[in-house]
């Protein structure tokens, strides 16, 4: 049982934009946070992910595609494609599940 609200703060507390908080073989969850106005330093990832938009607004764009985000969006980025959140209007909560576990198919 995880609390979103907890999450945020840990995170907030730890410094990073990303924060872990759950990694099993089969996926991993974490919290990710960009203040708006800022870049979104990402690079593709070697496994699928998906993203909850929890609070904020902004935009991102997955691939040559470009979508509006804001609470209770959802967007799928298939693994090793180019991605990021770009036109951050308000601070940006996002829940990120990766499947598999982030990381783990890196060396595959």
């Amino acid at each position: 049982m995880f609390e979103l609200a907890i999450l945020a703060e840990r995170a907030e507390r730890e410094g990073r934009p990303y924060h872990e908080f759950l990694q099993v073989p089969s996926m991993s969850l974490g919290v990710y946070r960009l203040k708006a106005r800022l870049r979104d330093p990402q690079a593709p990832h070697t496994e699928d992910e998906a993203y909850f938009v929890a609070r904020g607004r902004g935009a991102i764009r997955v691939g040559s595609e470009e979508h509006e985000v804001g609470p209770g969006s959802v967007v799928f980025v298939p693994a090793r494609v180019e991605h990021g959140f770009h036109d951050i209007a308000e601070d940006l909560l996002l829940l990120v599940f990766f499947a598999p576990a982030e990381g783990s198919t890196a060396h595959a």
